[in-house]
């Protein structure tokens, strides 16, 4: 977070008399504040750029980067989750598909409407 953005809610918290020794959960500091969860901002941050990308042309770099998958054996234990798998889980997660990328206005409202 930029020290403007701390600024303006520091200056929010004071406007609507918030104090540390009142111990309020968060949940209930952003409902006053007007800000949404970071997992809420973060995923539509995705989804933005999932939808950007997608309605690249084919030859494109990024497009084919985004699409690429690497051969050879994988190490050992867990392996990490992949852009990919996570752009999917929240595509699943709002019912969105990969058509709807196409229509620009409609991929951006699919992504604000859950707040």
């Amino acid at each position: 977070m930029n020290s403007k953005m701390s600024r303006l809610i520091t200056v929010k918290l004071k406007l609507i008399t918030v104090k540390l020794k009142d111990r309020l959960p968060s949940k209930e500091l952003r409902e006053r504040l007007g800000i949404d969860d970071i997992a809420l901002v973060l995923q539509q941050n995705r989804l933005r750029w999932y939808g950007h990308v997608l309605r690249k042309d084919d030859d494109d770099w990024v497009k084919k980067c985004m699409e690429y998958e690497v051969q050879g054996p994988r190490p050992r234990g867990r392996p990490r989750r992949t852009r990919r798998e996570v752009v999917r889980e929240d595509c699943q997660a709002r019912k969105m598909y990969k058509e709807d990328t196409m229509d620009h206005c409609k991929w951006r409202k699919m992504i604000k409407d859950v707040r």
